[in-house]
């Protein structure tokens, strides 16, 4: 159904959602399996564990208003989990393979900023204040997890570049002739 009103457009928001971060408590685990960095494996194990209470949030919201969570597919946070996936599977190094998935979170952190912002503000249109304070609250929950792992990456990213020149030093490299 294609939403003809703001509050329409607020519950498939929220719908949107709601499978996001079904799909997010999905894929979390295998990025903590992938990960290296016990930092990082802890951060986002962290993460897992707040955001089945952001799933729990929505459907508070949900319950509050006498709708259902079902039925809305989010194909964009498919892609985003999907594509990081493949990206880390490729990914042999360790700290490279980390650093992929601080990006790969990273990803995930913005889109769901992007919707939760937006479904924020509908509910204060709404005059739904309760789950606008609800929402807020994952918002708030959202960016520090960016800055969390933001704060990984400038250590991270370090050792994957350091490992990389490394590499690159016992690689033995093609001369060029010059005639």
């Amino acid at each position: 159904m294609k939403p003809n009103s703001l509050r329409e457009l607020y519950l498939e928001q929220l719908r949107d959602l709601h499978d996001a971060e079904r799909q997010i408590i999905k894929a979390l685990p295998k990025m903590i399996d992938a990960a290296q960095s016990e930092e990082l494996q802890d951060a986002l194990a962290e993460h897992l564990d707040i955001t089945r209470e952001q799933a729990a949030r929505i459907e508070r919201i949900f319950k509050q208003i006498g709708e259902k969570p079902s039925g809305e597919k989010c194909k964009g946070m498919q892609g985003v989990i999907q594509e990081g996936s493949d990206l880390i599977a490729e990914i042999k190094n360790p700290n490279v393979r980390d650093a992929a998935i601080i990006a790969s979170a990273q990803r995930v952190e913005h889109y769901e900023m992007a919707g939760y912002g937006s479904a924020r503000a509908y509910a204060e249109l709404l005059g739904e204040d309760d789950a606008a304070q609800l929402l807020q609250q994952t918002l708030s929950e959202e960016k520090e997890a960016d800055e969390t792992l933001t704060g990984l990456a400038e250590s991270i990213n370090v050792e994957a570049e350091n490992e990389g020149e490394e590499e690159e030093a016992r690689t033995p490299r093609k001369t060029r002739r010059v005639a």
